[in-house]
């Protein structure tokens, strides 16, 4: 619970964005940077902001007290002994001062050190939780809607963030915020350029993502982009490159600590590279993990938004591809129908795309009607999606069917060209 201080320690806390749990959190990570050997509980900070004057920090408190607020510690309110008074003064003043020193006027960084000095309007923490929301939302457009209407979203997303950025006042912990998500939509966009079949555009905003992820020292992140990449190095012809974004996937995993529905997106992806060229010992290597870590996924106790799209329908439909390269469209059949089964209602557009492929492999084993029945009930539920990639699917279905001259694939390319 929040204490009902108002005095200056309290006041430099809450302008800064802080609860008084993450400022006490955000405290320990600054003593880590430092390297100084400085705690800090609730109940101390509540002290702080309550009494007044509040009680002295230790001198170890103190340094990180400075470094966080950018203000000495005799600005924040506290009843400082001379001693132990910090100075403005150059670090290599000859003067022999050997204080703790700031390099601008304290009055003038207690004004401005919280918040960039820009005209625009002030970014805070309400501001930040409605773009989350808006930002979340993308997965559910994307699923249910498809690519197109979820790329025009994450165009208005980014540019409100990046002019956010660029002219709006913010605190450090908001700015890091705001460059999270920017990353995240960069990783958006790669997908959408991927499912668009804009295989450059997709590559160009990997790159953009994976350097924003890397500076906002997210690993996770990293890795949901790297899973894009592979798809549009596999897509490029690029085998080299998707074999070692799995691999980076793999070691940032391992550091994070990553859960066990993290390295199954990994484990598909390992699948996919080993399909696209031809090692089907390597595929069934990656599929065995993907299993075993998909008999653990109820042990996490977090999944990110975007590995959540995965679950054993994943797993049949990577086995379903597998059989396809090694030229047995048979084997394939059952693992195909358990994907569509098994796959969740929200995610619209991959049933779809499923029950296309499903379709498409009937057709080449040579059960003609069967295929236009999947393709017809696909036709249904794939109304009210854009999705470049389906849409092609639906093509080559087409294209395919035409070919055979018998009065229930006439009419299942008839009604293509109808929906189409």
């Amino acid at each position: 619970m929040e204490g009902i201080g108002g005095n200056r320690p309290a006041q430099l806390r809450r302008s800064a964005g802080y609860t008084q749990r993450s400022f006490v959190m955000a405290f320990r990570q600054e003593a880590l940077r430092l390297g100084i050997d400085g705690s800090l509980s609730v109940r101390q900070l509540r002290r702080w902001e309550c009494e007044i004057p509040p009680p002295l920090p230790h001198p170890s408190q103190q340094i990180v007290l400075e470094a966080l607020f950018g203000v000495p510690l005799h600005e924040m309110g506290f009843d400082v002994p001379e001693h132990r008074v910090s100075v403005c003064a150059p670090i290599d003043d000859p003067g022999g001062v050997k204080r703790r020193t700031f390099v601008a006027d304290a009055g003038v960084l207690a004004a401005t050190a919280l918040v960039p000095a820009r005209s625009g309007p002030r970014i805070g923490a309400g501001d930040l939780g409605r773009l989350r929301v808006r930002l979340d939302g993308l997965y559910r457009t994307d699923h249910s809607e498809g690519s197109v209407p979820a790329m025009a979203k994450a165009r208005r997303i980014e540019n409100e963030i990046t002019g956010a950025l660029s002219a709006a006042s913010y605190t450090g912990r908001i700015g890091h915020e705001l460059q999270t998500m920017l990353a995240e939509l960069h990783g958006h966009r790669a997908w959408y350029g991927y499912d668009g079949g804009r295989i450059s555009e997709g590559r160009a905003a990997c790159l953009e993502a994976l350097a924003a992820a890397q500076l906002v020292g997210n690993p996770l992140l990293q890795i949901s982009v790297l899973e894009t990449l592979v798809l549009l190095a596999i897509r490029s012809e690029r085998a080299w490159e998707a074999a070692s974004a799995v691999e980076h996937a793999y070691r940032l995993a391992q550091r994070a600590g990553a859960g066990h529905t993290v390295h199954l997106v990994i484990a598909l992806r390992d699948a996919n590279v080993a399909i696209h060229v031809g090692d089907l010992s390597g595929a069934r290597r990656a599929l065995s993990r993907a299993v075993s870590h998909q008999g653990r996924v109820d042990a996490d106790t977090e999944v990110p938004d975007w590995a959540q799209f995965a679950g054993p329908f994943e797993v049949d439909y990577a086995t379903a591809d597998m059989y396809l390269r090694a030229e047995q469209p048979q084997r394939a059949v059952p693992f195909l129908r358990a994907a569509v089964s098994g796959i969740g209602g929200g995610l619209l557009r991959n049933s779809a795309s499923y029950r296309v492929k499903l379709a498409g492999v009937l057709l080449a084993a040579g059960e003609a009607e069967e295929a236009c029945a999947e393709m017809t009930t696909a036709l249904e539920a794939c109304g009210g999606i854009s999705s470049p990639r389906l849409l092609g699917r639906v093509r080559k279905f087409r294209h395919a069917v035409a070919g055979i001259d018998t009065a229930v694939a006439r009419e299942c390319g008839d009604r293509i060209r109808e929906t189409v």
